[in-house]
């Protein structure tokens, strides 16, 4: 399911009219999406810095949130993009998902609801995540700290039909914690040269905590981000994705925006920092998609 645009019709259309009420229906929807089957803690990864991990996070869980779901997201890169730009306190000393790791502290005890949503919550990271990696190798079951703090008891806390992990741009300790604690993992890839490069990578990584310490975790969603559809590379990167990974892959695919861009310096996601704009509305387009899957539906 797609959001068509107005038709342009009557002698008052303009450009801005009709983002103008794209906007309002974006920020004030005549309809839900529907509820998952069961909760869904979905990882976001990729190893590949500047493919919008942080961007897709944000971005799906603000879609869902303003359309009557309730989302918490979890910030576990040590640069705290994804507590910017849901516009929650992220400053050293607040508690954090640092604090969760270490057991000092539960996830309803860290979470912070956004300003963008009563439905958004976030558990923020702030500076002390940077030093956790190597503090963790020497904690007992290093590997799962996350998923302890994840449990069934301690969710049921914040009632969120969805969780969004936001994971560094790193194979290491805190993304093997964010793929032990959730079932699913959501790739973006970018629709530029080098998109496939590491994947290959990530892959085996997935597959190896499958073997050994995951067995239930799958690749469920691959989004296709930065298209430029002036370039003939992004139509080949795209084709090659969809060939490779069929059905996995979402039909909507993200296109390269400064306004997506800009947002985050302004602690807001697209939804809210322009909810009438090309980048927000095939944003609400994914979170569509991935609301439809995890009813059991088809789009």
């Amino acid at each position: 399911m797609t959001f068509a645009d107005p038709t342009a019709e009557g002698p008052n259309w303009t450009p801005i009219a009709e983002e103008a009420a794209r906007a309002t229906r974006v920020l004030h929807p005549e309809a839900t999406m529907p509820r998952p089957t069961h909760r869904r803690v979905i990882s976001i990864a990729n190893q590949k810095g500047g493919v919008g991990k942080t961007t897709t996070a944000v971005n799906l869980a603000a879609a869902l949130a303003l359309h009557g779901l309730k989302v918490l997201v979890i910030d576990l890169d040590p640069q705290g993009n994804a507590s910017t730009a849901l516009g929650v306190e992220h400053r050293s000393g607040t508690p954090s998902v640092y604090e969760v790791l270490i057991g000092e502290i539960s996830i309803a005890e860290a979470a912070q609801v956004s300003d963008q949503s009563e439905n958004l919550y976030c558990v923020p990271a702030t500076i002390d995540l940077a030093g956790a990696e190597i503090e963790l190798v020497s904690m007992a079951n290093r590997e799962s700290r996350l998923k302890e703090a994840l449990s069934v008891e301690a969710l049921d806390e914040l009632q969120p039909d969805y969780v969004f992990i936001d994971c560094p741009p790193s194979l290491g300790l805190l993304t093997v914690n964010a793929l032990l604690a959730g079932q699913e993992v959501l790739i973006p890839i970018q629709c530029e040269y080098y998109a496939l490069e590491g994947l290959g990578q990530l892959l085996r990584n997935i597959e190896l905590v499958q073997a050994h310490l995951n067995p239930s975790l799958t690749v469920s969603t691959i989004l296709l981000t930065m298209y430029d559809g002036r370039t003939k590379l992004a139509d080949q990167v795209t084709s090659e994705v969809r060939e490779h990974f069929g059905e996995t892959v979402l039909t909507t695919v993200i296109p390269r925006s400064v306004k997506v861009s800009e947002a985050p310096g302004f602690g807001q996601t697209i939804i809210t920092y322009d909810p009438g704009s090309r980048g927000a509305m095939c944003y609400l387009d994914a979170a569509r998609e991935v609301a439809e899957r995890g009813a059991g539906r088809t789009t």
